[in-house]
């Protein structure tokens, strides 16, 4: 069971969250922070994931060195991501040390140095980052697939970043980004485990800025239309996704998504994995998937194949869809989901950082926590029809973009007219 949360609001509009579990010796720590790639314009493209990492490059009270021997002294990770509408920062201590890891977390958060010298040295990182990510098909594809599916968009980026946004940027730009992001109003601090809840919002109390500045408006208009897209490269496989504009993340209906993604393709039971994979051998990885953001979503899925399979795996991927179409999905089907997902949450609330990650991004995010009972009903309440209906919206053909990587781009239109 979800144990209470408790919620701090401070006059700066700064948030902490904390969740206790008494049983726990360790806690799970978190500074979530609204800024990530879909709130860049082109000339900012990587500017939240650059500062992701000059974070760990040091602050005026703490070297680089000396922060990874921190955490090294208390046999803790300390790690951060950046995502499209977020940046995290994020560790998980024994309880013991909690004061201690939040203080330098807390001043790598506010206080970076973006010394000229270590920019110089981070960049180069990213750009190999950068580098090592163009030569991954299997990765890259999802980005050929959202700028398919997002056009223009910022949403349709990917989140590493441009390279000469990065080799470009000088320090100041840096940290002017840094500085009208970065602020209470847009972070949410959330901890799960052995935590006091008053003690901490204590020490953000006395670690944070307390000017109460309004964090720079990163929505923009999303303007969607169907695109195929294809990047020419040198792979054994051809690496494929489909996929379509989904549900805001606010979206009622976002359970009955998940039940149709597992469907679909989300487990080893699912309708693209068996037909795909079990019973015809097509594909070693096969599966779909769903993001959801403030304004709109992606669903979609992945097929990876050889040459010579390309157009039977998108002819049985057009099936499948069409069936799901026309008839949607069964009760066994949808009772095995429910299932699923129920027994996919509550084995995950037994880490500590998924607790404190659930709290961290649903607070920022400004959704509900809602505890176990309410959301079993709400994954119970679920119906047949309500699951057609997204079915038949969500993946409707004229919504579809097609997104793919391998050695010839003939080979791939051939196979999408093939599959047609």
């Amino acid at each position: 069971m979800l144990s209470e949360h408790r919620i701090t609001a401070l006059d700066s509009g700064l948030r902490i969250v904390t969740e206790a579990m008494p049983s726990v010796r360790s806690a799970a720590l978190g500074v979530f922070i609204g800024t990530g790639s879909a709130g860049e314009s082109d000339d900012e493209a990587g500017l939240s994931h650059l500062i992701e990492h000059m974070l760990f490059r040091g602050t005026p009270r703490y070297e680089s060195l000396q922060i990874d021997q921190i955490f090294d002294a208390m046999g803790a990770e300390l790690n951060a991501g950046t995502g499209k509408e977020s940046t995290s920062v994020y560790t998980r201590v024994l309880d013991r040390h909690l004061d201690r890891a939040f203080d330098v977390i807390a001043d790598m958060v506010w206080r970076p140095k973006f010394d000229q010298e270590d920019l110089d040295a981070e960049r180069e990182i990213v750009l190999e980052e950068i580098a090592m990510y163009e030569d991954d098909p299997q990765d890259k594809v999802f980005d050929v697939l959202g700028s398919a599916v997002f056009g223009e968009h910022p949403l349709g980026r990917a989140i590493i970043g441009r390279a000469d946004v990065v080799a470009g940027t000088p320090s100041a730009g840096l940290a002017a980004f840094h500085g009208a992001r970065y602020v209470p109003g847009n972070v949410v601090i959330a901890a799960a485990g052995s935590v006091d809840h008053d003690a901490l919002v204590t020490m953000v109390r006395d670690s944070a800025p307390d000017a109460r500045t309004a964090p720079v408006d990163v929505h923009s208009d999303v303007h969607l239309q169907s695109r195929t897209s294809f990047v020419r490269k040198d792979t054994e496989q051809y690496h494929v996704c489909l996929g379509a504009p989904g549900l805001a993340r606010d979206d009622d209906r976002r359970f009955a998504l998940r039940i149709l993604d597992n469907v679909l393709g989300g487990t080893s039971s699912s309708r693209l994995f068996v037909e795909i994979r079990e019973k015809r051998g097509l594909a070693y990885a096969v599966y779909s998937f769903a993001a959801q953001y403030a304004t709109t979503g992606q669903v979609g899925l992945y097929v990876g194949t050889r040459p010579d399979n390309v157009g039977t795996a998108m002819g049985i991927v057009n099936v499948e869809l069409e069936k799901l179409r026309q008839d949607g999905i069964s009760a066994d089907e949808l009772e095995r989901s429910k299932d699923n997902v129920k027994g996919r949450i509550l084995l995950s609330l037994e880490s500590t950082v998924a607790r404190m990650n659930r709290l961290g991004s649903s607070l920022l995010a400004d959704m509900p926590l809602l505890d176990i009972d309410e959301l079993e009903e709400r994954i119970d309440a679920v119906s047949l029809d309500e699951v057609l209906a997204l079915g038949r919206e969500l993946y409707a053909p004229e919504r579809l973009s097609v997104a793919g990587i391998g050695a010839d781009e003939q080979v791939f239109e051939q196979a999408l007219k093939a599959a047609a």
